[in-house]
């Protein structure tokens, strides 16, 4: 019996029409963030309404083990790339830890070397600086943010290409009315549209009558929030959808849909272990759905293996593109599968890894087959046979020793050759003629001091949006590594708010061995702005700054530390920093 559940596992329903393109399509790529497998109706989920998603699947092609990061910039870095993303550089979610190097080759730098129009819209959080950002990573047009998260959902600002704008209206419908601009948009090329939703993510803000509608179903103020979000996802990919048919696109669009990793808290996964951050199950595969009408066969089932790796080679396979990339990929290609050519894909192993702060330790781990899954969170290996135990309730790596030490090599092997580049903080470039203006939030500074005082962030351990605080120790100090890559004088201007008892301290930046310093005279100590949060959130709230000017520096190209310093703390306390800004000066 056992024999015969493998072989079946390995196998992809696959009806009877062939998947074969006749051209290249356009393509919307949508990408959710703390999304879980088990927030759709259609993974038995009774308790939640996503009947766009759920006829997405239905009518096209839906992968029944699909894998990403456990957190949402690897797996980001990893979807652009092909590549596991401890290659790329993209190793953490803050403190620029989630930036890819810029040497790698995206799938918007794939897709418009092949012809098409690019676009994102929503949540980056592969690098905030050019060219690290969307525009400098193959997508023509971006509209959205580039950290980890948003502050607030409702009439936010957000950048498009490079300039913030105000926005009226929820942050969910107002990306999707930019996709939906651009959908209509007439064109000779095709286009890549990646919508990249930035909820259910905290903070838990929506609009009433979603998270109305879930607490008349009993659920707690967070879990009515991610349900009512979710929703809210839903209608809008069936808005995106409908652009589709009524500008006669949908025969020639083919629509992907996944989700960045396991759901952002303890609620209905279809019983997996684990949620976002996990290495095991719950905290690694996600929903999966690809339609393509007349291309895709509906009612089409994955049931191999496959993960976030595997879209751009299936894509370039698929549709037969041209790579630029000279980096080899770690994917592999679905589309034997997709053309009705094969019924599985060759046996492999998907890694897995999760670290939050500093460079990348051997654990949290965990290797997945089409059997087995094996992990370690705290120095031992578990041993997990998920064809007849798919909620991990019994650790078999005694039963299975040879199993076990199979795995675990293999992933010491894999670790020790993604990791060979090594972490070395990725510079900041300073000088690009298209991008005169680099700011350096606090939450990307490397902050120096001695013992557990003296200088920290704000809130925990620096989420995006938040700030240098509780300086006052003077010889604490924060840098912020750069590539300075056009020679020249800069203006420099620190963003800060202290109340009047602390006002009095002199900061400095040093750049390259010059220096220009000021002092805080004037106080500025605004309130938190009101976010209409359904649950108290654990990143920072929003504010308004003040702007100290400290002068302008001549600086040669090449790396380089910024480096912040309180040269003088009067008052016991140098008020909370946000931002030091260096611009580009005309000579």
């Amino acid at each position: 019996m056992r024999c015969c559940l493998l072989l079946l596992v390995v196998f992809v329903s696959v009806p009877s029409v062939s998947a074969q393109p006749a051209e290249r399509p356009n393509i919307l790529l949508i990408l959710t963030d703390d999304q879980g497998w088990g927030d759709l109706y259609s993974h038995g989920n009774a308790e939640i309404d996503t009947p766009h998603l759920d006829r997405l699947g239905a009518e096209g092609t839906r992968f029944e083990r699909f894998y990403v990061s456990p957190v949402c910039a690897p797996t980001r870095a990893a979807l652009l790339t092909g590549r596991y993303p401890l290659r790329t550089g993209s190793h953490g979610v803050t403190r620029a830890h989630e930036t890819m190097r810029a040497h790698e080759t995206t799938l918007g730098e794939v897709l418009q070397a092949n012809g098409y129009d690019t676009a994102l819209f929503g949540k980056w959080h592969n690098g905030s600086h050019f060219p690290h950002n969307p525009n400098g990573q193959g997508f023509a047009e971006f509209f959205g943010f580039s950290m980890g998260h948003w502050n607030n959902y409702f009439d936010t600002d957000l950048e498009h290409n490079g300039t913030m704008v105000p926005t009226e209206g929820y942050v969910t419908d107002v990306l999707t009315d930019a996709a939906v601009d651009y959908m209509r948009q007439e064109r000779e090329a095709p286009f890549f549209a990646y919508v990249s939703y930035n909820t259910p993510h905290s903070p838990f803000q929506l609009p009433d009558r979603y998270f109305e509608k879930y607490k008349r179903r009993g659920f707690d103020d967070k879990n009515a929030s991610v349900y009512g979000m979710v929703e809210h996802i839903d209608d809008n990919v069936g808005r995106l959808l409908e652009t589709l048919e009524t500008t006669g696109q949908r025969e020639n669009t083919l629509v992907m849909f996944l989700t960045d990793n396991g759901p952002n808290g303890q609620r209905y996964n279809g019983g997996m272990k684990g949620t976002k951050g996990s290495v095991n199950e719950g905290g690694t595969r996600v929903p999966m759905l690809m339609q393509w009408p007349g291309s895709l066969p509906p009612g089409q089932v994955v049931r191999p293996i496959t993960a976030h790796i595997d879209v751009l080679p299936t894509l370039v396979d698929w549709l037969g593109l041209a790579n630029p990339g000279a980096k080899p990929l770690d994917g592999v290609s679905w589309a034997p599968l997709l053309r009705g050519e094969a019924t599985t894909l060759p046996d492999r192993m998907i890694f897995n890894h999760h670290v939050t702060m500093g460079e990348p330790q051997p654990t949290p781990a965990s290797v997945r087959t089409e059997r087995w899954l094996a992990v370690n969170t705290r120095g031992d290996w578990e041993l997990y046979d998920m064809l007849i135990d798919p909620m991990q309730q019994s650790d078999v790596a005694a039963l299975y020793p040879a199993v076990t030490t199979e795995l675990s090599k293999a992933w010491a092997a894999w670790f020790a050759d993604v990791t060979s580049e090594g972490f070395a903080p990725i510079p900041a470039e300073l000088g690009h003629a298209s991008h005169p203006t680099l700011r350096l939030p606090g939450h990307e500074a490397i902050v120096h001091r001695t013992g557990d005082d003296g200088l920290w962030y704000h809130k925990g351990q620096g989420w995006s949006n938040d700030w240098l605080d509780n300086w006052t120790d003077a010889d604490a100090y924060a840098t912020w590594p750069i590539r300075i890559v056009t020679s020249g004088a800069y203006r420099v201007q620190i963003e800060y708010a202290v109340p009047e008892a602390h006002i009095g301290a002199t900061l400095s930046v040093t750049v390259a061995g010059t220096t220009v310093q000021g002092t805080l005279v004037e106080a500025h100590d605004p309130e938190y702005r009101h976010s209409p949060d359904r649950v108290y959130r654990g990143e920072v709230y929003e504010k308004t700054w003040a702007t100290l000017d400290l002068g302008t520096l001549t600086l040669p190209a090449g790396t380089t530390d910024v480096t912040l310093r309180a040269t003088s703390i009067p008052n016991g306390e140098v008020g909370q920093i946000k931002t030091v800004i260096l611009t580009r000066v005309d000579e």
